[in-house]
């Protein structure tokens, strides 16, 4: 196994710029994820380091090897495509073991050993004799992932495998993948548009847009601490809200007219927004004093059983995620409802043109639990 390093790497066709002079490190033996919207840069970057894409600018190092200019065979990469690649006429087994053939390296026990090892993990025991154009599409996938994984190469790349398989499917390889994971660790880049895939499957998460990779973090963190605002909106579901706001002569921020108990950040900065994830806003239908008045305007169930409830605090919107409330005051409160809205200020944020500053918002002095 080796880490993969891409030093000033750009990828231009005519006059659009794919991929912005990247330079990063995809560790050695972890799972790094790309994740990014459509058309952010992600595949392009992937099929570089695969060798499929010759980059415009930039090196591409496998460990201490140069690799940007060799071609894909001579790069030891294994790749698992959107589509399943499988030789029809082959069975589970003789897919699973074809890239293990060529390797003289090998005994045929350690080849055997390995696919054995695969198929096991995988639960694909009651096909592996089957031909290929016998499984449905996940279960071919399956055997894609499996094929990678036995090959052991320096590098293994995954482009969006999960895309064009059913929900069930898609579960299931999850899991599998998961489950390989931690029998096998190796070098591995992994493509995907879906933050919960990502959350779930990477040490670490690289955020693109535009080309670029905004921010890399373990995943917990990454939804945590966003360092900017495409970062809080594209993660979460719905993603942060964000409140613009400016500062008040006697101390604390305006959002739309209504004030909000929090010190202004340094003097001389416009263009401030406070974020908040929706689940840790919080409703009160009696005041509070770091509560704001806001109206219910609309009302809907989320994931899991929430109540993802719209708010209007002056001409904004804010969003709050909430368990259904138990006890005298059972139920959400109604379309129309004038309530408190609080904004927890551990779970705040403060931005400026769309990067999150390094000041975290506090309570002004003047307000009950003030925390400087």
């Amino acid at each position: 196994m080796a880490d993969v390093r891409v030093e000033g790497l750009r990828r231009q066709f005519g006059s659009l710029v794919a991929v912005k002079d990247i330079s990063f490190v995809f560790p050695q033996e972890a799972v790094t994820c790309l994740l990014g919207p459509s058309g952010c840069g992600k595949t392009t970057l992937l099929r570089m380091v695969a060798g499929l894409e010759r980059p415009t600018a930039g090196t591409i190092r496998f460990g201490d090897r140069d690799v940007t200019a060799l071609a894909a065979r001579r790069r030891d990469v294994a790749m698992v495509f959107q589509y399943p690649v499988m030789y029809r006429t082959l069975s589970v087994i003789e897919n699973i073991e074809l890239p293990l053939a060529n390797d003289r390296t090998l005994s045929p026990a350690e080849r055997r050993r390995r696919v054995d090892e695969v198929i096991e993990i995988l639960q694909l025991g009651d096909a592996r004799r089957l031909h290929i154009d016998r499984l449905d599409l996940g279960s071919r996938q399956k055997v894609a992932v499996g094929r990678a994984i036995a090959r052991r190469a320096t590098v293994t790349l995954f482009d969006e495998p999960t895309t064009n398989v059913d929900v069930h499917a898609k579960l299931a390889l999850i899991r599998a993948f998961k489950e390989l994971r931690r029998h096998v660790r190796q070098t591995i880049v992994y493509v995907t548009h879906d933050q919960t895939e990502a959350m779930t499957l990477a040490d670490q998460i690289a955020l693109m847009h535009e080309g670029e990779i905004t921010q890399c973090a373990p995943p917990r963190e990454l939804y945590d601490a966003p360092n900017s605002e495409f970062g809080g909106w594209f993660l979460g579901n719905p993603g942060m809200n964000f409140l613009s706001a400016r500062a008040a002569q006697g101390g604390g921020f305006v959002v739309d007219g209504v004030p909000f108990p929090l010190v202004a950040p340094a003097a001389g900065l416009d263009d401030i927004r406070l974020g908040i994830r929706p689940e840790y806003v919080r409703i009160a239908t009696a005041p509070l004093p770091e509560g704001v008045p806001a109206r219910v305007q609309r009302r809907a169930v989320a994931i899991g059983g929430q109540h993802l409830v719209t708010l209007a605090v002056g001409g904004s919107r804010i969003k709050a995620k909430i368990a259904p409330v138990v006890g005298p005051s059972r139920g959400v409160p109604e379309i129309g409802a004038d309530v408190f809205v609080v904004c927890p200020i551990e779970h705040a944020m403060l931005f400026h043109r769309g990067e999150r500053l390094a000041e975290p918002p506090r309570r002004l002095a003047s307000s009950p639990g003030a925390a400087g």
